[in-house]
């Protein structure tokens, strides 16, 4: 690309960053031009956001040397990173949920009544939030509690604050992981109208039907290297995937060849007593793979946790194997052979202060036990299987899960509730911000799994996840069934007419 050096916006130069055992970062390099929107893609593990943290401040990086707008720069936390232009919204995300809006907007900068006094302006931190948000077109009241917000709204409240910093660099981490299809549309616009300003966006995403369509030019990252940077519009789809793992991957999904068996688990009139969940009936039997769609707030979610005794039953049956299960709690539905990978891994999955040994053993700890203690031979065998058959990339077991990337935190997860042998599998979003070449081998496991009888459910918002994994969609709308398809048959568009029923 044939562009002046005054157009450079970023330069990062043979970036290192070490961790214990590992190697995070070694010799990357990126540049960013004005007005553009630069991909960076990569495997879980391959260090794109140890990269974006490194810029943020967030960590300190071990070498190498960061210019931007041809300043070197080399922020010390995160606020330094705001006060220069650098802003980033992560991946997962860290808001203050018994606030509202408008205070996680401007936390840290609260508006002042008065310059001279340190009074803060609660009419004026609203009339700002809520002039941001009009214009972004975000439909959010500034003084609503972040915690009764669902997760996609939060993450548009989330890069409205980025915008608002008026940055001149703005790092997008999986944006869209937990967005529905219009609310995706809504942030591209909001990008587009970003890059028309002449900010650079850097954009991090597994998606690559987005990336192709949004960015300007992609960089790929594998183990903790720099590969490639290609125009994206003269890069396809395989070109991507082959640089990121480093080898063809000819499919995107496996070969179905397991076998459906006997009706196995039956729910019958499943109501909620306090969450948008009505009347749902379904049947699925052994070693079928059944997907749940529906829009955001469907109650596809609240199905699965409904199910699993995670919220409060109205009314409703469920059998498993021709007996009545109550699952009135979860430590009664790990008995009764089911276990839930919840949507939001950091709020509701990982034990973040803990190692992954004891993310992996924590819901199976009876089997670890000789006499009244546990065996930690046992724990770190079991362990290491996980590790194994999930290819979770770690040092050592005594890692910290939270050091982890994302991905790499999920396939921990899998293996924990693997590790329970359940005969019910409630998976929310298991491929959630994982790469193609990890979700290939997820895939791999749930369809394993489903060859030797497991009955699993599984909730995405991808809708060609769905039809190249499962046997059988059923609908969500409005917090009820709205029908339900052969995934061997379906179409899109005939699932998102279902989806749009009640809603």
């Amino acid at each position: 690309m044939d562009t002046k050096n005054s157009d450079i916006l970023l330069r990062m130069e043979s970036i290192d960053k070490n961790f214990p055992g590992v190697k995070a970062l070694d010799g990357v390099s990126l540049t960013v031009r004005k007005g553009t929107v630069h991909a960076l893609m990569g495997e879980n593990g391959a260090g794109k956001s140890t990269l974006m943290k490194c810029l943020f401040g967030v960590y300190a990086k071990d070498g190498g040397k960061i210019f931007l707008e041809g300043r070197e720069v080399s922020f010390r936390n995160s606020k330094e990173a705001l006060e220069n232009g650098v802003a980033m919204v992560h991946q997962e995300l860290n808001q203050a949920l018994k606030r509202s809006v408008m205070e996680n907007m401007w936390l840290g900068r609260f508006p002042k009544a008065f310059d001279f006094l340190p009074f803060t302006s609660e009419k004026k931190m609203y009339e700002d939030t809520k002039k941001l948000l009009s214009e972004l077109h975000i439909n959010v009241d500034p003084k609503t509690i972040m915690a009764k917000m669902p997760v996609s709204q939060r993450q548009m409240v989330e890069i409205a604050k980025a915008v608002s910093y008026d940055s001149k660099i703005i790092v997008f981490d999986e944006p869209t992981s937990s967005l529905t299809e219009t609310e995706v549309e809504h942030l591209f616009s909001i990008i587009n109208m970003l890059r028309d300003r002449g900010c650079g966006i850097i954009y991090i995403s597994h998606k690559m039907e987005e990336i192709l369509r949004i960015s300007d030019e992609v960089t790929v990252m594998r183990d903790g290297k720099y590969i490639a940077t290609k125009s994206a519009k003269e890069i396809t789809m395989d070109e991507i995937i082959r640089l990121m793992v480093g080898r063809e991957l000819t499919n995107r999904y496996p070969e179905k060849v397991h076998e459906i068996g006997e009706e196995w688990l039956k729910v019958e009139g499943l109501t909620a007593e306090y969450a948008k969940l009505s009347d749902v009936s379904f049947s699925a039997r052994k070693g079928e793979i059944l997907g749940i769609a529906g829009l955001d707030g469907s109650g596809r979610t609240e199905l699965l946790e409904n199910i699993f005794g995670l919220s409060a039953r109205r009314s409703g049956k469920i059998t498993l194997g021709g007996k009545e299960v109550r699952n009135r709690n979860p430590r009664e539905s790990i008995r009764n052979g089911f276990a839930l990978l919840t949507e939001e891994r950091r709020a509701t999955g990982i034990f973040g202060i803990l190692d992954i040994l004891e993310n992996t053993a924590i819901s199976s700890l009876d089997r670890y036990r000789t006499g009244p203690f546990l065996s930690k031979k046992k724990m770190r065998k079991c362990t290491k299987w996980s590790i194994d058959a999930m290819r979770i990339k770690t040092p050592s077991q005594e890692t910290k899960i939270r050091t982890l990337s994302g991905g790499n935190q999920q396939k921990v997860i899998l293996g924990r509730w693997l590790l329970t042998e359940p005969d019910v599998l409630l998976l929310d979003e298991p491929t959630r911000g994982i790469d193609v070449g990890a979700k290939y081998e997820i895939y791999q496991l749930i369809l394993d799994l489903a060859a030797k009888g497991k009955t699993v459910i599984m909730v995405s918002s991808e809708m060609p996840e769905l039809l190249g994994v499962c046997d059988r969609i059923i609908v969500m709308s409005g917090g009820r069934k709205s029908g339900e398809a052969d995934a061997k048959t379906a179409t899109q568009e005939e699932i998102m007419t279902l989806a749009a029923k009640f809603a």
